[in-house]
């Protein structure tokens, strides 16, 4: 969508837009009451600020949508899209890179009691892997303030391919 279409769109159909980036309603009603943007910038600036910070009820709602790290999700939904073209960096051909994402995401599931959440979006399987295991030596505070980063990044990701100038 135009970013001239998005500004003179309904309350609505501006939210409708804005959702397949994160289900945070929150995040949603700031940008859509804040319209009209002059550009895309100040649009992509006022996103990375708004509904800050996210609450845990937030994230763990937004966190409900996504994937597993490694596993494309086959739904028709315009999120289900986004995330694939996300995780394009991840061959699920690679059995052993498959079989470690795997390990880690229940490694990571049974300590935080979530999805692993990373922007994966430019990144490699094995750079996902890195990451995961890193994280996985977190705590749930620092983890919780990185999974909140991650679901902004992949937001204003979202954001940028579905609203241009």
């Amino acid at each position: 969508m135009e970013l001239a279409e998005f500004n003179k769109a309904d309350r609505a159909d501006a939210s409708k837009v804005l959702r397949p980036c994160i289900d945070v309603q929150r995040w949603i009603d700031e940008i859509a009451d804040a319209r009209p943007f002059a550009t895309g910038e100040d649009l992509l600036g006022f996103a990375s600020g708004a509904a800050s910070p996210f609450t845990s009820e937030e994230v763990a709602a937004a966190l409900a949508h996504h994937p597993r790290i490694g596993e494309r999700p086959t739904a028709a939904s315009a999120e289900a899209a986004m995330s694939r073209s996300e995780q394009a960096g991840v061959d699920p051909a690679d059995a052993a890179i498959a079989d470690a994402l795997a390990a880690g995401n229940r490694a990571y599931e049974e300590k935080f009691g979530r999805v692993f959440l990373i922007r994966a979006a430019g990144r490699t399987a094995p750079e996902i892997l890195t990451a995961l295991n890193e994280r996985l030596d977190n705590t749930p505070a620092q983890e919780d303030a990185i999974v909140a980063q991650q679901l902004r990044e992949i937001a204003l990701l979202r954001l940028e391919g579905v609203i241009s100038e």
